[in-house]
């Protein structure tokens, strides 16, 4: 990682009005107090739709921008991020949606202020991000319950924690495990899977870890595989994923490669970061190694 130089930097700021569950109103006002303007040049502009925030981002790097923060979720980060992968422009997180996974993984408080100060004192790292049928994710991306899950939720009238899992509970007695076939770089596997999570970052968000040992920087993909398990069995796993102990369990198994290519038996919903869209059956995942630029925390851990 090297730190950020000394010349002044230009920065711009999108904030997403509708993610998580929170006013954005405070935020502006809240970077002019936070950021230093003895050496950055700092623009705020709001997103309107869905998929404006990646456009405006594309232009910043048209313009040379040096930085661009994304306030909002991870389906915000999503958009900016994709934008921003193989340019010289940083990405910035300031998490303000319902489940924050790449902000979490990345040690970025969930507090906007103290997260604002890593634009003074952070520094810029390389990180893998992963691509499904070519489109750009940064934590994960799954199919089966979780997907379903993410689309219910999506449709709901209401976000938050407390949302996420009543959906949660409600799918678990109607969905049924699904048949895969699972090629990892050439290893084909023949799975019946409840879940199947392809990962870069070690969590979906909420400190729900669905790949404990993932990090962001090895050019790997970790594919965990979680099998049908009764509901006696779900509070065990559930603890697991928020203790970060789910590669122990039994109905779990993790596998890590550079390129994976799923085949289920038809088109189907999956999630990507978080947000859920209808895929073809056959999906090709691969990592891109050191892909994207973000600015992080200067105390982050090398295995992160």
């Amino acid at each position: 990682m090297q730190g950020m130089e000394e010349k002044r930097r230009h920065i711009l700021a999108i904030i997403n009005p509708v993610s998580g569950t929170g006013s954005k109103d405070k935020i502006p006002r809240l970077i002019e107090t936070v950021v230093d303007t003895d050496h950055n040049d700092v623009s705020i502009v709001m997103s309107e739709y869905a998929g404006h925030a990646r456009e405006i981002a594309e232009m910043a790097v048209n313009e040379g921008i040096d930085v661009v923060v994304a306030i909002g979720g991870d389906g915000t980060v999503n958009e900016v991020g994709s934008a921003l992968v193989g340019t010289n422009t940083a990405l910035a997180i300031v998490p303000c949606g319902s489940g924050n996974g790449l902000a979490r993984h990345l040690r970025i408080s969930m507090n906007a202020s103290r997260a604002l100060q890593v634009l003074n004192n952070g520094v810029v790292g390389e990180f893998d991000y992963c691509t499904i049928n070519g489109k750009p994710f940064f934590c994960t991306c799954g199919m089966g319950f979780d997907a379903q899950v993410s689309y219910k939720f999506a449709n709901e009238g209401t976000r938050g924690f407390i949302t996420y899992i009543k959906k949660t509970l409600t799918e678990f007695f109607k969905y049924k495990a699904q048949d895969y076939t699972i090629d990892i770089d050439g290893n084909k596997l023949e799975e019946r899977a409840f879940v199947i999570a392809c990962c870069n970052a070690a969590q979906y968000g909420n400190n729900a870890y669905i790949a404990p040992r993932a990090t962001m920087q090895d050019g790997l993909i970790d594919v965990t595989v979680m099998h049908g398990f009764s509901i006696i069995q779900g509070p065990l796993i559930g603890a697991r994923l928020f203790f970060r102990q789910l590669d122990k369990d039994r109905h779990v198994s993790i596998y890590r490669g550079k390129k994976v290519i799923i085949e289920r038996q038809a088109d189907d919903i999956l999630h990507i970061d978080g947000d859920p869209m209808m895929m073809p059956a056959r999906l090709v995942i691969e990592n891109v190694n050191k892909g994207i630029r973000i600015l992080v925390p200067p105390t982050l851990p090398d295995d992160v």
